[in-house]
């Protein structure tokens, strides 16, 4: 080949802006996806995979009557022939239409493992079979009667349909998920029955109201049950809209144990909620004592569901522990409905559950027209080989003559002139050929006569022949008037739809509704103390600050255990329904549930792991929270103010800032208010007593100046009544009161003076 018939192919270089480029580029992504990757098509309910995964098991003849073939045969065929992508994906979306706690009306049915509801995957594809369902076969019944378009696949050797000719709802019957470029889709499956009796509905009433076709259709129907609890106006209002939500909670029963005791059992659990991450969510619940009511949790689960819920006490109302968990875990779940697909394929749209409905049946009637135009031409096909058939009976011996011994039994055939009668030959020379004309029976008739077997002969008979073209053209009458007519088109889509629900619907197990319509029954916020059971506790953490709580109140003098290089620093009596206060000394403080506290057994446990308190941040004190109370609060720098106890508890383990403290300060004191005097002192000995009410009641801040000094800083303070004077121990043990302070008495942020004779060395109170 010279170089002038292969012209070299020079590089062409062209420039836009880069913004256009990219712009041009992600907007082509974005419909793809949106097109043909998330969004299902509003007649057949259907993703492209999904149809392909379909349409390639029935090009297998994977009936639901056929044997099954390997999964990685399907998976391979799919990839291979339509859908080039991963065949991993191609065969999660397979295995996903199998399984009958994902799809209400299971598309393909699945021998082998398939995954479960724990959230198991399914096995390889190499191990597992399946082949199509019954009610699949029905979203493809009149594939082969051109009622639907057919596109070239990706390579243009094969098409494939562009869209199922759908015998049912399948958008709302089965549901759909997905995750578009801007936009989702996410809708519940229904019940068919339901469905089917709302397009009846319509189709005797095109005008129906929301309010109407939602009492035929109160709600979705999940495959695995469950109670809707939603109040009706505002399903209502959902499915009006397009957009909305329904809440789903887990069916349940007491059971009787007899001896007064008893156990919940969970039979049935909200919708793609996977069992085993339920359990452990229940068990993490019992383990951090957010639901103390429950004891203990197990599955007993079988080919059904069957968790056990025991409660702690038998006199816990099982109305309120179940309460409770649907609030702390997802045996309640708020299942999103967003009613976002592709009207006609091609343009996205949130639609109403009234606009889905339409859109399908107005598909069908689109099916229903091609599927009859195709069977007319089959029919004409048909009568026009049927009166070819009807002439050679009535000239059998003339038709045998010319197939015998004419050169060209075609053109004869079509040349003779069937109204005259004709003399048998007895040989070839007796045979006259028919004279050259255009005679009675076409090219379609002649082929068809030339073609039958001999066999055949016998069975044309004038009367059989007779009743199958009258048979015929009334069935094309009828199907005439079908054409011309709205009312007959729509009758029958009726009666269609009727087979379906005869074969699909709530007579059979498989259309009974599973998910039941109940009112949310809804119980008082009970506070968490109110659950725990009260026992008496006696606190303990040491200096390295390991926590733990002994049953009862023990001496505080006995001598306890602790780790090597530990020792005690807090003990004190408290009870299980008590809240206690770590007051840290970066000013946060932290709230601890005294029935959270590990037991008494061993050494405890780092309180470091229960709040998120740094590891270089001391513990300035421990203490029992006191609803009403009123505490001091005061940094080293000397700063500090008065604080209610409310402001103290902190909800999470985060904690919560009161005292603003600075790079080289910490908290100093935090003490109950009592009386009308403070008393402070800092580290160069020297105090001061001033009125309580120059302090400023505050919930968070630095606070004011308690004490003025020129090195160190507080030491202590204390709050008392002046009239009864200020108490101390001296370093002997003994109780010092001093009742005549008006030595140190003075205004507030005044630097004081020297403690009082025998005031201890620490420079504290206590």
């Amino acid at each position: 080949m010279t170089d002038d018939e292969n012209p070299k192919i020079e590089a062409m270089t062209t420039s836009e802006p880069l913004s256009r480029a990219i712009g041009e580029r992600y907007l082509t992504y974005a419909l793809s996806t949106i097109m043909h990757r998330a969004l299902p098509d509003a007649r057949d309910g259907l993703k492209p995979v999904h149809r392909r995964i379909l349409y390639a098991m029935r090009e297998l003849r994977l009936t639901a009557t056929s044997a099954f073939r390997k999964s990685a045969k399907i998976s391979g065929d799919v990839m291979g022939n339509y859908h080039p992508h991963g065949d991993v994906a191609i065969y999660d979306a397979m295995a996903r239409l199998a399984q009958d706690f994902n799809v209400r009306y299971p598309l393909v049915d699945g021998q082998g493992n398939f995954g479960n509801i724990d959230g198991d995957n399914p096995a390889a594809s190499r191990y597992t079979e399946a082949r199509l369902t019954a009610i699949a076969e029905t979203l493809m019944e009149g594939l082969a009667e051109n009622c639907v378009d057919f596109r070239p696949n990706y390579d243009g050797t094969l098409e494939e349909p562009v869209v199922m000719p759908a015998a049912f709802p399948n958008l709302l019957a089965n549901g759909s998920s997905g995750i578009a470029v801007g936009m989702a889709t996410n809708i519940p499956p229904h019940n068919l029955d339901e469905l089917i009796q709302g397009c009846h509905a319509m189709l005797r009433d095109p005008d129906l109201s929301n309010e109407a076709l939602v009492a035929l259709i109160p709600g979705p129907d999940f495959p695995t049950g469950g109670v809707i609890v939603e109040p009706a106006a505002n399903i209502l209002d959902a499915y009006a809209t397009g957009r909305g939500s329904f809440r789903l909670r887990a069916k349940w029963q007491v059971e009787d144990l007899g001896r007064g005791t008893w156990q919940i059992v969970v039979t049935e659990i909200p919708y793609q909620v996977q069992k085993s991450r339920l359990i452990e969510k229940l068990a993490e619940l019992i383990q951090l004592k957010k639901v103390p009511l429950l004891a203990d949790v197990r599955d007993e689960s079988a080919d059904d569901v069957r968790l056990i819920l025991e409660p702690r006490v038998r006199t816990v109302d099982p109305d309120v522990l179940m309460g409770m968990l649907f609030k702390n875990s997802d045996l309640e779940i708020r299942f999103s409905l967003n009613m976002n697909v592709l009207i006609d394929g091609k343009v996205p749209r949130v639609c109403s559950l009234k606009e889905v409905l339409r859109a399908f049946l107005d598909h069908r009637r689109e099916v229903l027209k091609r599927r009859s135009v195709h069977r007319v031409e089959k029919i004409d096909h048909r009568l026009e080989i049927l009166e070819g058939f009807i002439i050679t009976f009535l000239n059998l011996d003339r038709v045998i003559d010319i197939i015998r011994y004419d050169t060209d039994p075609k053109a004869a055939l079509m040349a003779e002139d069937w109204s005259k009668s004709h003399i048998r030959a007895t040989s070839e020379k007796d045979y006259r050929p028919p004279a050259m004309g255009e005679g009675e029976l076409t090219d379609l008739q002649a082929e068809a006569i030339l073609n039958m077997r001999l066999r055949s002969l016998r069975r044309l008979e004038e009367m059989e022949l007779l009743a199958e073209r009258d048979a015929l053209m009334l069935e094309r009458a009828g199907l005439a008037d079908l054409l011309e007519s709205d009312r007959l088109q729509w009758k029958q889509i009726g009666v269609e739809l009727e087979a379906i629900r005869k074969a699909f619907g709530k007579t059979t197990k498989l259309g009974a509704r599973r998910t039941q319509l109940a009112e949310a029954q809804e119980f008082e916020d009970i506070p968490y103390e109110a659950m725990i059971e009260r026992e008496p506790i006696t606190v303990i953490c040491s200096k390295m600050g390991w926590i733990r709580a002994m049953k009862g109140h023990a001496d505080l003098g006995v001598e306890q255990k602790f780790k090597d290089g530990d020792g005690p620093r807090f003990a004190f009596h408290a009870e299980t329904t008590d809240k206690i206060l770590l007051v840290a000394a970066n000013g946060r403080f932290f709230t601890l549930l005294g029935a959270n506290l590990p037991g008494g057994r061993g050494m405890g446990e780092p309180v470091r792991l229960m709040v998120d308190l740094p590891n270089d941040t001391e513990i300035v004190d421990l203490m029992i929270y006191r609803a009403g109370e009123k505490l001091l609060v005061a940094s080293s720098a000397g700063d500090g103010f008065i604080v209610p106890s409310e402001e103290l508890v902190a909800q999470t383990k985060a904690g919560k800032q009161v005292l603003t403290v600075r790079d080289g300060t910490r908290t100093a004191v935090c003490v109950p208010v009592r009386g009308d005097t403070i008393a402070v002192v800092g580290d160069n000995r020297k105090m001061l007593v001033f009125p309580l009410a120059e302090l400023p009641e505050m919930a968070k801040g630095k606070g004011v100046r308690l004490q003025k000094y020129k090195d160190g800083g507080l030491s202590d303070a204390i709050t008392f009544t002046l009239a009864d004077g200020l108490t101390w121990k001296d370093p002997a043990g003994r109780t010092r009161t001093e009742t005549d302070l008006a030595e140190w008495q003075g205004a507030r942020a005044s630097a004081g003076k020297m403690a009082p004779r025998g005031f201890p060395r620490d420079n504290r109170f206590t």
